[in-house]
C-alpha cells in the first residue's frame, strides 16, 4: 500500500472523498429521544432493532458516541446513518449527544470552534451512561442492557474509552465510579486514544489541548481525561483503525495499545488497509460492516 504520508495530495483527496460519502447520507430519525439533563444537548436518541433477532429475543445494546473533535458544529445527526445501520443489523442503539466546544472562534484566531468544554463534556458523558439503564428499559423494550457495547468514532472513540475507565480515575474525580462499568466491551473507531501522541501530531488541529486547556492545565488534567493513562480497564476493548487515516493517524491507536500492554492488558487492534477516517461510520463502505462484526463479536 502506498504510504499516505508520502503522498499528501493523494491522501487528502481520498480523505475528502471518504468524508463526502460518509456525510452524504440523509439523517436517520430515531424511534424516540429522551433527556438525561436539562441542557438541550443532554439527550439520547434511541433506535429499536429492525432485524437480526428472533421473535421474543432481546437485542444487545450499542451505545454510540459521535466524533467531530468535540466541536459544536458536529453533532449526533452526522452519525445517525451509522446508528440506523446498526439497528438494521439487529442491535438496539442509543446515540448520545453531549455538550461540545463553543461556537465562538478558537483562541488562536483561526475561526475554528474550540474543542470541547471542561468539565461539561465529561459531565455529560458520565451522566448519560449513568442514566442509560433506566432509559433503555423505557425506550428499548426489546433490548437487553446486560449486553451493552460502547462504541465511538474519533473524539467519540476517546469518550468511549474514557467512559469504560471511570473506575480508574483519580479519587477526587467527580466522574469516578467504584466498580467497572457493566459493559460487554468497547469498540473504539479511530479514537483519539492517547493525548500525548495526539498532541505531538497536532491531531484535529490541536483538539486534545483545546479540550483540556493549554500550558499547565494540559498536564494537570490528563490523568482525568486521557484513556492511555487509565489502564488496565478489565473490559474487553477493540480498536478499529484505517491505515490511511490522516485525521487520527494509526500511531495514536498503536500508542494506546502499547500503553495497555505495558499495563498488562491485551487490546485488540483491527487495521484496515486503504481505509481512512470516515468509512468506519459510512454505511456505504465495507469498513462499516467490519465495525458491525467487531461489535457483534462482543455483544452476542
Amino acid at each position: 500500500m502506498p504510504d499516505a504520508a508520502a503522498e499528501p495530495g493523494t491522501a487528502a483527496a481520498r480523505n475528502a472523498a471518504e468524508e463526502k460519502s460518509a456525510l452524504s447520507h440523509p439523517a436517520v430519525e430515531p424511534d424516540s429521544t429522551a433527556g438525561y439533563g436539562d441542557h438541550p444537548d443532554q439527550v439520547i436518541d434511541f433506535y429499536a432493532p429492525r432485524g437480526g433477532t428472533g421473535p421474543g429475543e432481546a437485542a444487545p445494546v450499542v451505545v454510540v458516541l459521535h466524533g467531530g473533535s468535540w466541536r459544536a458544529p458536529y453533532d449526533r445527526r452526522h452519525i445517525s446513518p451509522f446508528a440506523g445501520f446498526l439497528a438494521e443489523r439487529g442491535f438496539a442503539v442509543a446515540s448520545v449527544e453531549y455538550r461540545r466546544g463553543a461556537e465562538a472562534p478558537g483562541l488562536d484566531g483561526s475561526g475554528e470552534p474550540v474543542a470541547g468544554r471542561w468539565p461539561d463534556t465529561f459531565d455529560d458523558v458520565a451522566a448519560a451512561l449513568d442514566a442509560l439503564p433506566e432509559l433503555v428499559r423505557q425506550h428499548l423494550p426489546r433490548a437487553d442492557a446486560r449486553r451493552t457495547v460502547l462504541t465511538g468514532h474519533s473524539a467519540g472513540g476517546h469518550l468511549a474509552l474514557w467512559a469504560a475507565a471511570r473506575h480508574l480515575l483519580p479519587a477526587d474525580a467527580p466522574w469516578r465510579t467504584d466498580r467497572p462499568a457493566p459493559l460487554r466491551g468497547v469498540v473504539a473507531l479511530a479514537p483519539i486514544a492517547d493525548f500525548e501522541v495526539a498532541d505531538k501530531l497536532d491531531v484535529c488541529g490541536g483538539a486534545a489541548r483545546q479540550l483540556l486547556g493549554d500550558g499547565e492545565l494540559f498536564a494537570a488534567r490528563r490523568p482525568y481525561a486521557d484513556p492511555a493513562l487509565l489502564l488496565p480497564t478489565g473490559i474487553a476493548t477493540t480498536l478499529v483503525q484505517g491505515r490511511a487515516d490522516i485525521d487520527v493517524p494509526q500511531a495514536v491507536a498503536e500508542a494506546y495499545a502499547d500503553a495497555a500492554a505495558k499495563a498488562g492488558e491485551v487490546v485488540g487492534v483491527t487495521l484496515l488497509e486503504d481505509v481512512g477516517h470516515f468509512p468506519l461510520i459510512d454505511p456505504a463502505a465495507d469498513a462499516c460492516a467490519v465495525v458491525a462484526e467487531e461489535i457483534a463479536q462482543l455483544a452476542w
